[in-house]
């Protein structure tokens, strides 16, 4: 997430998780402007609109503020973020439909990729989410893989799930077996599988884990031993010593041009020699560190593009960077932050939060009596306070639907 000063400020303001997990998703896209004219956007939030493209239509997707202008009060559900996607909103796939917002566009997005969420389906079991007819799968926490973007329930995923607060990134079990080159990271790398053993089985284990860390030292060599330390020591300090005393002026051609069999050896080769492996089964989750650890050589490269997952050599490709870069623009640059200094963090948040809330409504409201030619009178702006009202104790309430 962003910084924990800041992060701790947003909890405050909002009243559960799901609500704080819909403003991180909302924050790093714009309301205001069709995000079509910026292309194929590096990630933002998607939404689906099963009024104008029900299941039985070609797949589309929307930007939030086609979701917000042009699909207002149309059966609309969220697709949380996804990579490289451009807005679909009143192109071909919605027939005489157009968009608001930019009204001329391409009758098709041929780069923009489609998966079963946005007919309302999702993981492996292909149900809906919320699932009216099977309450009991809305209690199973839902992960998203970061290579198909698919969501999918806890208990479906192959592995066994730690606490979801330490989760960080997951790659499906068909996306490990897609890019499978992954899983030799993934034995050096990732989160270790965990794995359900009897009493006996874990004391096996323990025997196992000591001789493992007994081999670590041998490997380390008699140095360690307490006898031979004084010797060792001196021994490291005359290298130390002798590598001082080269000449400044002298460097060998590795040194002069950085170019060393390291920097040009294949990370994932090093990896393989090494042949530790894991289980090749079950989802695997990694740190948010990983995508560093992968090798970015030509072959390795190559690899990449052939299985379509590129993106993982982007950093700037993670959800954590899409929240951080919604929490610093917005934000960190929002005009009320100028008119309300004497306030703390958590203070100006409500201000905005509540006032783009407001804006966002009465706006909607003038243009509705506008489209009806009906007279604003002051019952009806009564009422719509009202229902402002009303809509924030359901959000405090039952959370972010």
């Amino acid at each position: 997430m962003a910084a924990d000063k800041n992060e701790a400020d947003i909890d405050d303001v909002f009243a559960n998780r799901e609500e704080l997990e819909a403003f991180y998703v909302l924050a790093g896209s714009d309301s205001e402007k069709c995000s079509y004219s910026r292309g194929y956007v590096k990630r933002q939030a998607v939404f689906a609109c099963n009024t104008c493209t029900p299941n039985t239509a070609e797949p589309a997707g929307v930007c939030l503020a086609c979701a917000n202008k042009c699909h207002d009060g149309h059966d609309v559900f969220e697709l949380y973020t996804k990579r490289n996607f451009r807005c679909d909103c009143g192109n071909g796939k919605f027939g005489e439909f157009k968009c608001q917002l930019m009204p001329v566009k391409d009758e098709q997005n041929i780069r923009n990729v489609y998966n079963h969420n946005f007919s309302g389906c999702y993981c492996t079991c292909e149900r809906p989410y919320p699932d009216t007819e099977n309450p009991d799968n809305n209690d199973d926490e839902m992960i998203q893989c970061v290579v198909c973007e698919d969501w999918f329930h806890s208990r479906h995923l192959g592995c066994t799930v730690g606490d979801p607060e330490e989760l960080l990134e997951m790659v499906c079990e068909a996306c490990m077996n897609k890019a499978s080159f992954l899983w030799t990271y993934a034995a050096h790398f990732a989160v270790p599988p965990v794995t359900s053993v009897s009493p006996s089985e874990e004391d096996d284990n323990e025997e196992v884990e000591v001789e493992e860390g007994a081999e670590k030292e041998e490997d380390s060599g008699p140095s360690q031993s307490t006898d031979e330390e004084p010797s060792t020591s001196a021994e490291h300090t005359k290298q130390e010593e002798g590598a001082n005393r080269r000449s400044p002026c002298k460097r060998t051609h590795e040194e002069m041009t950085g170019s060393t069999s390291k920097t040009v050896a294949c990370r994932l080769n090093e990896l393989q020699v090494q042949g530790l492996e894991r289980p090749r089964q079950g989802a695997v989750f990694w740190p948010y560190s990983w995508r560093s650890k992968l090798c970015t050589c030509i072959s390795c490269k190559k690899a990449y593009v052939t299985a379509e997952v590129q993106f993982l050599m982007d950093e700037s490709d993670t959800i954590l960077a899409y929240e951080n870069k919604g929490l610093d623009e917005p934000f960190g640059q929002h005009p009320l932050m100028a008119l309300t200094n004497s306030l703390d963090r958590r203070q100006q948040l409500e201000v905005i939060y509540g006032v783009n809330e407001l804006t966002t409504t009465i706006s909607a409201f003038l243009d509705q009596c506008a489209a009806e030619e009906k007279e604003v009178t002051v019952e009806a702006v009564y009422q719509l306070f009202e229902e402002l009202k009303a809509r924030k104790r359901r959000r405090t309430n039952a959370g972010y639907q």
